[in-house]
């Protein structure tokens, strides 16, 4: 994606990323090649390489460039990953697990079916508007997934379990009698992540285009699918 739009993270989202990698460090978590990911360093090294891949992209980010940023020298870039396409793998996993922890904290707070798509368009827009470098990251794993089998495997299960996580809040919230659904939990995660990947890209590529009534057509899409 050939965006030129850059933003600072928010303060409260470059803290919870901080949680988030200090909560690694007390998790089981290992790499391509078996070597445990819990350290200092392995952390420092995945988000050195979101940083790079959000500014050169894949094929730019190079592993000489990645460690000068992370402070490690290259070979500890090799032990714990084998390669860079393992280790923006690493990269994406991690911003998916923060930003669906997230996502689960704001819907919490949903009493209607209208506030749940209500929060979710607010994510989308704080997501494009504030760390659009998250969605150039997916749509790089995504590119580098068409030519790669391995990694296409690897993506595969991401976008999975984070369908299978968002379809499990959406039917917990309709055991509640927070909202029904209209189809299938799973069925309708899958739809509300298409509106929202296919609305960042574009959000992105015309960085000075009004979305207002864009994003007001998708809430509406959404709104057939969950009802109070």
């Amino acid at each position: 994606m050939g965006a030129t739009a850059q933003a600072t993270v928010s303060r409260s989202d470059a803290t919870r990323r901080n949680e988030v990698n200090a909560q690694i460090a007390t998790e089981e978590r290992t790499g391509p090649a078996g070597r445990s990911l819990s350290s200092e360093k392995a952390r420092r090294i995945v988000e050195a390489m979101r940083r790079s891949v959000a500014r050169r992209g894949t094929a730019g980010s190079t592993f000489d460039q990645v460690s000068r940023e992370a402070g490690v020298s290259r070979g500890l870039l090799h032990y714990y990953f084998g390669t860079k396409e393992q280790l923006l793998v690493e990269a994406v996993r991690l911003e998916c697990e923060l930003r669906l922890e997230q996502l689960e904290q704001q819907l919490a707070s949903a009493q209607t079916a209208h506030d749940y798509v209500d929060l979710m368009a607010q994510n989308l827009r704080k997501t494009v508007g504030e760390d659009p470098d998250f969605v150039t990251l997916v749509f790089e794993l995504f590119t580098l997934s068409r030519r790669n089998d391995d990694i296409a495997a690897e993506f595969a299960g991401l976008m999975s379990r984070t369908r299978e996580h968002v379809a499990q809040m959406l039917a917990m919230a309709q055991d509640e009698g927070v909202l029904h659904l209209h189809a299938e939990p799973d069925a309708v995660a899958d739809t509300l992540f298409s509106l929202a990947d296919g609305l960042a890209m574009r959000m992105l590529a015309e960085p000075e285009r009004d979305f207002t009534a864009t994003i007001a057509a998708a809430i509406a899409a959404a709104r057939a699918l969950l009802t109070d």
